[in-house]
């Protein structure tokens, strides 16, 4: 039907025919002469129609925004003084001989030159903002990250193998959604969270090298790097220990940025403990591109007469640490008011801050209504171990550390980029030596902090069991930005660790055995050392495309209420369906179903 894609008409097609397809981006008229912008995936082209062909004139009157057109016209140089160099088709325009309409169209539900465009407008009418150049882009620059990665591992040995969808539900991690069995009543599938048992079997089936981009999906509540269905980059490797699987994943990533970005990465990456990240950011997943680090305080604090301070610092879960906000000190009272309401969001009861008008007055030259609850010693040890100048501003977290961490790190992410603190670039990182369990005391049991079939960093499981609250694990995150690209373990191969593992989770035998009884079974017949790592794709695309949201980067995503406004579901079914699989509803309180 064409000869050409609109956007690649250059000079090179001079004086040649071409034949066109696309939509009509603009239409103007100046007086006798129809100038059009017609569109497709490459980009747009000038097509200018005169009086002087009556009935292609007269179609292209009828034109309007979004019509489909076939055109056929001849190449020309613009008129001198019209030329647009930002456009790769802006020194030519097609002088329009013949015009076919395809197509026609209502007026579109908004402009696709509008950037204030609500989202769940933009989501009902996604084949309309797909048009837009910058979603395009979005998802040229995820094709070409795909074709990249793919390469890469191709590359290197790794097989392009599936792992199924339907599959068993588990009983850690997020919901799963759940598929009924019409063929095995009252049974039910559930979709996977991610490969991750099957491309363990793939390692004990002697695969060696897997990788898979997959669909996962996980019924949790959501946020703007959150989705019910998410697309993963899926690796595991045998017979590797964690420095095998992170350099090859350093290259990886490093490739990838190369030949997509044309940006270089570091090499080596940084790499960072669990717990020096939480000491100094309160963060797993730390910004590195922001100067801002917590004071650890705890200690000081243990012997003060406020309780504000002296309650989180003796007690074994808690935290004191301040923040120090470099020339912060001309905050007014109302923006500290803002920030005080901000960290309240993360579960903090207040925000104490200290202002550095004059280090050298000693305490008088500070500003603060906590001043007169601290010794001056202590007041002097806080402004040393800070590093504080004038005209500082030092804000305080105490309270339980998870409190801390996630309020503190949470301002401090904010000050960086209220604050214009936030340098230019990609800043790395591998987070290693996690905690193999977390405890949650309203439960009384451990959780896996990554998943119940991560290795310990111990070899015995008796020593697993001995100490299992300072536990460290063979557990590494890929960190970029301060988001949280990939993650991934060496696994356990063993069967007695798994069995140590499952029973600190309070995971008992029968359980174990009902829901993954088929990999105990091939843990003992031969499983090697093994190890991987998982990418989210979606994630990783939003970063590179400098987009807010990974629904930006994603042809057809869900809301932040797990719904599709463009199909409208999750929708109801057939009564007629449901007793085929063997389903009864039951009302729900003041609904009228049966």
């Amino acid at each position: 039907m064409r000869t050409h894609f609109c956007g690649l008409v250059t000079e090179a097609q001079l004086d040649s025919e071409v034949t066109l397809c696309g939509w009509v981006n603009r239409r103007r008229d100046h007086g006798g002469v129809i100038f059009i912008d017609l569109r497709d995936h490459e980009g747009v082209v000038q097509v200018v129609f005169d009086p002087d062909r009556p009935e292609v004139f007269a179609r292209a009157e009828q034109a309007r925004n979004e019509y489909v057109l076939r055109v056929t016209g001849r190449v020309r140089r613009r008129p001198e003084g019209t030329i647009n160099p930002e456009l790769n088709t802006g020194a030519v325009e097609v002088l329009g001989i013949g015009l076919e309409v395809l197509n026609a169209s209502r007026t579109p539900p908004f402009p696709l030159d509008d950037e204030d465009v609500g989202e769940e407008t933009r989501l009902r009418y996604r084949y309309i903002d797909l048009r837009r150049p910058a979603m395009q882009e979005r998802l040229r620059l995820r094709a070409r990250a795909a074709r990249s990665l793919r390469r890469f591992l191709d590359d290197e040995g790794f097989l392009d193998i599936e792992t199924p969808m339907l599959t068993k539900a588990t009983p850690e991690g997020a919901r799963d959604y759940l598929v009924p069995s019409r063929t095995h009543p009252g049974s039910f599938f559930a979709l996977p969270q991610s490969p991750q048992l099957f491309k363990q079997l793939l390692m004990i089936g002697g695969m060696d090298r897997y990788y898979q981009i997959t669909r996962c999906f996980r019924d949790e509540d959501l946020r703007a790097d959150r989705q019910p269905e998410f697309t993963q980059l899926d690796i595991e490797m045998a017979f590797v220990d964690e420095s095998d699987v992170m350099v090859m994943n350093e290259r990886l990533i490093r490739t990838l940025f190369r030949e997509v970005l044309n940006v270089e990465l570091p090499d080596p990456f940084p790499r960072m403990s669990y717990a020096e990240a939480m000491a100094r950011y309160g963060s797993d997943k730390p910004d590195l591109r922001i100067p801002l680090e917590f004071t650890e305080l705890t200690e000081v604090m243990r012997a003060v007469d406020f309780k504000v301070f002296n309650g989180p610092a003796n007690d074994p879960e808690g935290r004191v640490a301040a923040l120090r906000l470099p020339g912060g000190g001309g905050l007014s009272r109302k923006e500290i008011d803002d920030y005080t309401h901000f960290v309240g969001r993360y579960g903090a009861r207040g925000l104490a801050y200290i202002k550095v008008n004059r280090i050298a007055d000693g305490t008088p030259g500070l500003q603060s209504p906590i001043l007169k609850f601290l010794p001056d010693d202590v007041i002097q040890t806080i402004l040393e171990r800070a590093g504080a100048a004038d005209g500082d501003l030092i804000f305080f977290g105490a309270d339980k550390a998870n409190v801390v961490n996630e309020s503190l790190g949470a301002l401090r992410v904010r000050l960086g980029q209220d604050r214009g603190l936030v340098a230019e670039g990609w800043r790395p990182l591998w987070v290693v030596d996690f905690p193999m369990f977390e405890w949650d005391g309203k439960d009384g049991r451990f959780y896996a902090l990554h998943h119940p079939f991560t290795a310990p960093a111990v070899a015995d499981p008796a020593d697993l069991r001995a100490n299992p609250r300072t536990a460290l694990s063979r557990a590494y995150d890929m960190v970029l930005n301060g988001t949280e690209v990939g993650g991934g373990s060496i696994r356990i191969h063993s069967p007695e660790m798994q069995a140590a593992a499952f029973e600190l989770l309070g995971i008992s035998e029968t359980e174990a055995a009902e829901k993954f009884g088929f990999l105990l079974e091939a843990l003992n017949l031969g499983a090697p050392p093994h190890g991987g790592i998982a990418f989210g794709l979606d994630r990783l695309v939003m970063l590179m495309a400098g987009a807010g949201s990974i629904r930006d980067v994603m042809a057809f995503p869900k809301t932040q209420s797990a719904a599709c406004p463009l199909t409208e579901a999750p929708a109801q079914v057939s009564e007629a369906q449901l007793r085929e699989l063997g389903i009864r509803l039951r009302a729900q309180p003041g609904s009228a179903v049966n």
